[in-house]
C-alpha cells in the first residue's frame, strides 16, 4: 500500500480487501464509501466517521483523485457537456441529458474508440487507452457535484448509459467494477434496470456479461445485413449478425431481462428503407426488444446525411405494427456536440489495435 492507491479504483470488494490489508476492519469500506459518493467528501480529514488515527493512516497512504473539469457547456435544451481532462493530454467527455421523468448520464469508458464505426466520431479520433475504474466512476462523481447532489441532496441523475466515448466491453474490468459501484447500496445506490451499458456486438463479452452482471443491455445494430453492418460497424466482420442475436437470445435466457434495447441510427439512403424495416423485424424474432431510432447527428467530415422525418416515421411505423415498441430518440445537446455520435473529447491516438483479439476472436 502506497501514496499511489486512488480509492475511486476500488469497488466494494476490492476496497474491503484494502482495509483488511492496512490491518483495518473490512466495515471501514462502507464507511469510505459512503463518504466519498453519498456525500461528496474528497478529504479524509473530513472523513468524521473515522478515527483520527486512520484518516491520519489514509492520508499518507491513499489519494481520492478525479479527471479535472476543463470545460462544462450547456445546450439551449438543458444537456450539459463536461470535458475531462486526463493524463498525457488525453480527455474524454460526459453528457448529462434531463427530461421530465429522469436525468441520463452518458458515461465513457475508453480514452478514443478502436472499433471505426462510420457513422460515429469518437471513431474517427482514433485510439489512446482504456479509462481506470477511477476515471469511469469520477465522471458520476463530477456531474453530480456540479447538478448539486452533494449540496442539496437532489438526485438528478436516475439512469446511467455507458454509450459515451470507446466500446465498453473492451474495457470489460474496469467498466464491470464500475457499473457496481454505480448499484452499490453504499456508493451511488441506483436500480440495476437503470444502467445500460451498450455495445457494437462483441460476442464473447456479451456472454461473459451475461455470467458477471444484470445490468441492462443495449446492442448498436444500425443494418440488418452483413454487407451493410460490415461497413458501418466494422466489428461485425468478426462477430456477425447471425452470431450477435444468438449471443442476444442467450443472454436474455441467462438474465431473464424484459427487453434487449437495439440502438439504429437512420442514414438516409443507407438503411432506412421500408425493406429494411421488414427485416429488422425478422432479426427481432425470439427476442424481447425495445428498438431506438436514432436520427443521425452530422460531424466534421462525414458524408452521411439523417434520414427525413417521413423515412423516420415511416419504418417506426413498420415496426410498431410487428408489435414491437419502438421509439425516436429526440435528438438532444445538438449545438454543443454533445449528441450521439458527437462526442469526441481529445485523443492522442496511438496505432489502431484490433483489440477484439483480446476477447476470443
Amino acid at each position: 500500500m502506497n501514496k499511489q492507491t486512488n480509492l475511486l479504483d476500488l469497488d466494494r470488494q476490492s476496497m474491503e480487501a484494502y482495509f483488511a490489508a492496512i490491518g483495518e476492519k473490512p466495515f471501514r469500506a462502507s464507511q469510505v464509501l459512503k463518504w466519498i459518493y453519498q456525500h461528496g467528501v474528497t478529504d479524509f480529514s473530513e472523513m468524521t466517521t473515522l478515527s483520527k488515527a486512520l484518516r491520519e493512516k489514509l492520508s499518507d497512504i491513499a489519494r481520492i483523485t478525479l479527471p479535472k473539469v476543463i470545460s462544462e457547456q450547456i445546450s439551449e435544451d438543458g444537456t450539459r457537456k463536461w470535458l475531462l481532462g486526463l493524463d498525457n493530454n488525453n480527455s474524454i467527455e460526459t453528457v448529462f441529458i434531463p427530461e421530465k421523468d429522469r436525468g441520463t448520464l452518458c458515461v465513457s469508458s475508453q480514452v478514443g474508440c478502436a472499433l471505426d464505426c462510420t457513422f460515429c466520431a469518437t471513431g474517427k479520433q482514433g485510439f489512446n487507452r482504456n479509462l481506470s475504474i477511477g476515471e469511469i466512476i469520477g465522471q458520476l462523481w463530477i456531474a453530480n457535484q456540479a447538478l448539486g447532489f452533494y449540496q442539496h441532496k437532489n438526485r438528478t441523475i436516475s439512469n446511467i448509459v455507458m454509450m459515451g466515448m470507446g466500446e465498453p466491453l473492451l474495457n470489460f474490468d474496469n467498466v464491470i467494477s464500475a457499473m457496481r459501484l454505480m448499484t452499490e447500496d453504499h456508493a451511488f445506490g441506483l436500480s440495476r434496470k437503470r444502467v445500460v451499458l451498450s455495445t457494437s456486438g462483441l460476442v464473447p463479452a456479451i456472454d461473459k456479461l451475461a455470467e458477471t452482471s444484470d445490468v441492462s443491455l443495449a446492442v448498436s445494430l444500425h443494418a440488418t445485413n452483413d454487407e451493410l453492418r460490415n461497413i458501418l460497424v466494422p466489428i461485425n466482420k468478426s462477430f456477425p449478425l447471425a452470431e450477435l442475436m444468438e449471443a442476444c437470445k442467450r443472454y436474455v435466457k441467462v438474465r431473464a431481462v424484459d427487453t434487449i434495447t437495439f440502438e439504429y441510427v437512420m442514414l438516409d439512403g443507407v438503411n432506412d428503407s421500408e425493406a429494411e424495416a421488414r427485416m429488422l423485424v425478422k432479426l427481432m424474432n425470439g427476442i424481447p426488444a425495445k428498438i431506438n431510432l436514432i436520427p443521425f447527428n452530422p460531424f466534421p467530415g462525414t458524408d452521411y446525411k439523417c434520414s427525413s422525418t417521413s423515412a423516420i416515421n415511416r419504418f417506426r411505423d413498420i415496426l410498431v405494427r410487428a408489435g414491437i415498441v419502438t421509439v425516436t430518440r429526440k435528438t438532444r445537446g445538438k449545438d454543443i456536440d454533445a449528441a450521439c455520435g458527437q462526442l469526441v473529447g481529445k485523443v492522442m491516438a496511438r496505432a489502431k489495435k484490433h483489440q477484439h483479439r483480446l476477447i476470443g476472436k
